[in-house]
């Protein structure tokens, strides 16, 4: 197929989507020139490990009241999906605007300064638009990684110069001393303690508040300058630790378990994993099931642990209104991954289930007629990167994988992308995914061969959980073939005409 053709069809579906939306970046109505002359600013939120569990997206058991307030104010994304659900591949998809395959980042090892040494990132991009650019908290998996794109160094409190906090973030002697006994025990694990700690202490005795503190004084430096303020919350990735007060929010028996605590039916073995990630901290057994106080106790950690981001996040809403800044800056909230929770008899990502790929996403523009709406257009973490440049009027890359999103600003209902695509590797075997409207589709590809060695299909219809492979039934077998041909077209097929 010649792809010429795909990337001219693309550029011009990009032109199209200018055209369709704002082609001016949205300012704030100033009293004087220098006002009107100022660009829009950008808050940019990530968020480690946040599934869509906020009381935006359904979940009133959760309590995220800024977050909330953010949906009230911008155009939330019920199907937005990440590229692979693993922390550095999603994060390099966004902060490049590609995909993994192009990319070829699969695993945490590589940065993306190294992998694409030559790429434009969006920091950078902005930079180079004459931003200020500001790295708070989490953003590349690599605490060093593209330097060049940050007007200054990168700032993670407690890590520059030297680590404030031990391990990874625990304050109490119990948590020291169990991971300290853990160190010993396994040398390479460095850092290991309990999978969660609930100390008495204040927001900002934990890496997410002090980082939260130090935006807030960024925003106050910048706030007579245009900025991209990139701020990357730890929480809710594991250990779950959070100040007391937010486990307080929640009663422990209150908390239901999951209620699908078992491996889909007739799911390959490459679908699933053995959570290795969680089984490596103290406490949680090393092979087998969690057991059920065990992982309600997780669950509330996980919760204590959003509630905190959330106020976190609302502290830095609050400044942004404070110092009249509101009306001149595009946020964007996203989570680099979902996380499991005890479904599929499974706890945190590296899948491509619903559960792991599916993520929040939310959107606020200045001067946006659709605040508080919703769209259910597919979307992808890839199109923040080209959204981003269409909400400040800047030019795309050429490089760029996404479609800008803004012209569901304007029409949250309008025809988009026909499917959503990730991906997860195996070894030797590519897991391809595909999410449409309908359905969720996956091959398990040799990765030299392309060779297809095991299949997934999950209606959504009917089984919105996937909690059954109907890959083989016969009542999908036009689907199926429909669908492979679909995945086999790739990307720009499922672009909208």
């Amino acid at each position: 197929m010649d792809h010429s053709i795909h990337r001219r069809r693309f550029l011009g579906l990009l032109a199209f989507g200018a055209a369709a939306s704002v082609l001016e970046p949205v300012v704030a109505l100033g009293q004087n020139r220098r006002e009107r002359r100022r660009k829009v600013n950008v808050l940019f939120i990530a968020v480690d490990d946040l599934r869509p569990q906020l009381g935006c997206y359904g979940q009133k058991q959760i309590i995220s009241p800024n977050i909330d307030r953010l949906a009230s104010r911008g155009l939330l994304f019920e199907r937005a999906y990440c590229q692979q659900a693993v922390c550095a591949p999603s994060r390099a998809s966004i902060l490049t605007g590609a995909r993994p395959d192009t990319t070829q980042i699969y695993d945490l090892n590589t940065p993306v300064r190294k992998a694409m040494p030559k790429v434009v990132t969006l920091p950078e991009h902005f930079k180079k638009n004459g931003y200020e650019t500001i790295s708070i908290g989490k953003l590349y998996h690599h605490p060093t990684d593209d330097r060049q794109g940050w007007s200054v160094e990168p700032f993670r409190a407690g890590t520059f110069p030297e680590g404030a906090w031990k391990g990874r973030g625990y304050l109490t002697q119990k948590a020291f001393a169990q991971m300290e006994a853990y160190n010993k025990a396994h040398p390479k694990m460095k850092g290991r303690g309990p999978a969660f700690e609930a100390a008495d202490v204040p927001d900002g005795a934990y890496p997410d508040g002090a980082n939260t503190e130090h935006a807030i004084k960024e925003l106050n430096r910048l706030k007579d300058k245009s900025f991209f303020l990139a701020m990357g919350f730890y929480k809710p990735h594991l250990p779950f630790n959070a100040p007391k007060k937010y486990w307080d929010l929640y009663k422990r028996q209150d908390i239901k378990l999951a209620d699908n605590p078992f491996i889909p039916k007739n799911a390959p073995s490459y679908a699933t994993t053995s959570w290795g990630e969680l089984r490596n901290y103290v406490g949680i057994p090393k092979k087998g099931p969690c057991p059920d106080d065990l992982a309600r106790q997780l669950i509330h950690g996980y919760y204590a642990c959003v509630s905190y981001t959330d106020a976190m996040i609302g502290r830095l809403l609050d400044e942004l209104d404070r110092l009249k800044l509101r009306d001149n800056t595009v946020i964007i909230l996203w989570g680099d991954h979902g996380w499991k929770l005890g479904e599929h008899a499974g706890w945190c990502k590296h899948t491509n289930f619903e559960l792991d790929t599916h993520v929040p996403m939310i959107l606020s523009v200045p001067g946006m007629t659709t605040a508080g709406k919703r769209t259910r257009a597919l979307t992808e973490y890839v199109d923040i990167y080209p959204t981003l440049c269409q909400a400040c009027g800047l030019s795309q890359p050429e490089h760029l994988e996404g479609l800008s999103a803004m012209p569901l600003i304007d029409n949250p209902d309008r025809p988009w992308k026909k499917a959503a695509f990730s991906q997860y590797p195996r070894g030797k075997i590519m897991g391809y995914t595909m999410r449409t409207k309908r359905f969720r589709y996956t091959e398990w590809q040799d990765r030299k061969t392309k060779k297809v060695m095991a299949r997934e299909l999950y209606d959504h219809e009917k089984d919105p959980q996937e909690n059954v492979n109907a890959v083989d039934a016969p009542v999908y077998e036009r689907d199926v073939r429909r669908l492979a041909r679909m995945l086999n077209r790739g990307w720009r097929g499922a672009l909208p005409k």
